[in-house]
């Protein structure tokens, strides 16, 4: 059976905390699934293979970390675990490229815009000017006011 999933980056930006109520509020009120990707990019200090292994374990420790808080929330919000996707990948458009493609219950990805009059944010402005195909995908793409209340994301979602 298909589930369909809402796919949300798990990223340090405050307006992440908005992208994930709207999600697990609209993973609710249609019976789907919240996913969050954290992706981990290359660690710079390259001289000696142990040395970059132990970064790479150390990230994906701290990636995990991550996920597990907002994993509680989730939970509390739509009454299921999170699927967590972890990634290594270069910067945040070729891992959901990779992921979206992968994965064809990823229904929708949910975005927040960037607050504060710094421009809409990377991937947004990304997606914007490049489109939403991820490889030969394409996914919709909701992009949330990164200042919703709890009440407006509940009243939209």
């Amino acid at each position: 059976m298909s589930q369909r999933k809402f796919l949300v980056i798990a990223d340090d930006s405050p307006e992440f905390q908005a992208a994930l109520r709207f999600a697990c509020r609209r993973a609710r009120s249609t019976g789907g699934h919240v996913a969050l990707l954290r992706v981990i990019e290359p660690a710079v200090f390259e001289h000696w293979s142990g040395v970059r292994e132990e970064i790479q374990r150390q990230a994906r420790e701290e990636a995990e970390a991550e996920l597990q808080k907002s994993a509680e929330f989730v939970v509390a919000e739509t009454g299921q675990p999170p699927e967590f996707i972890i990634q290594n990948a270069d910067n945040v458009r070729a891992a959901l490229r990779k992921v979206i493609s992968e994965d064809p219950d990823i229904k929708i990805l949910v975005l927040a815009a960037a607050v504060g009059g710094r421009g809409p944010g990377p991937l947004v402005s990304s997606i914007a000017k490049e489109g939403v195909k991820w490889g030969s995908r394409k996914v919709p793409v909701t992009v949330v006011p990164g200042d919703l209340t709890d009440e407006e994301i509940a009243d939209l979602a």
